[in-house]
């Protein structure tokens, strides 16, 4: 590429950027479906794996309704993104827990491609692109659906659940100082 002078040299580089997102995420994705604990969750990340394939391929689609091939662009912000959520797995912790900050760092990618998707369709409506723009809205329209679906998930049961860890470890904790004072004023 000569540079950016134009928009569509911009929404070409912001194409190959989240072409490359959606691979990063295509190859993150199994690592936390093995480390979450809720079924609901697995289910769900289980569901979006396949459709983040499914992305892949309609960017694949719209690289060659342009006639461009398909490449990606290192994609500096998912990668911050999903290196943030990889750091809870093979955390020590409650279940529950791990998996409510696991939702939170899938919502983070979710917004992140639903914004990436919205520049996206709003320059190919400009560009002219109406094959580009539809595939890019099946694409935004199923991330969006991940994203709500993460969150009746997380206020359905997994918050709560992590509430609950919370207050029996301070239980735990509490019984436990109560037996060390307990022993300590039997001297």
């Amino acid at each position: 590429m000569s540079g950016m002078n134009t928009l569509q040299d911009l929404f070409e580089d912001e194409l190959r950027d989240v072409y490359d997102a959606e691979k990063q995420i295509t190859k993150a994705l199994p690592k936390l479906i093995k480390s979450v604990s809720d079924d609901s969750l697995k289910d769900a990340l289980n569901a979006h794996l396949e459709e983040t394939r499914g992305h892949v391929e309609r960017l694949e689609q719209v690289f060659e309704s342009l006639e461009l091939k398909a490449r990606g662009k290192h994609c500096a912000g998912i990668a911050g993104i999903l290196e943030e959520g990889s750091e809870l797995i093979g955390e020590d912790g409650s279940d529950a827990v791990l998996d409510a900050g696991i939702i939170a760092g899938c919502q983070r990618v979710e917004h992140y491609e639903i914004t990436a998707y919205g520049t996206l369709m709003a320059w190919a409506k400009l560009l002219g692109h109406k094959e580009a723009l539809n595939l890019l809205k099946q694409n935004e329209q199923e991330e969006k659906a991940a994203d709500q679906k993460l969150s009746k998930i997380a206020e359905s049961s997994v918050n709560e659940q992590a509430l609950s860890a919370g207050e029996e470890s301070g239980e735990e904790q509490e019984a436990a100082r109560g037996r060390s004072r307990g022993s300590s004023s039997m001297r």
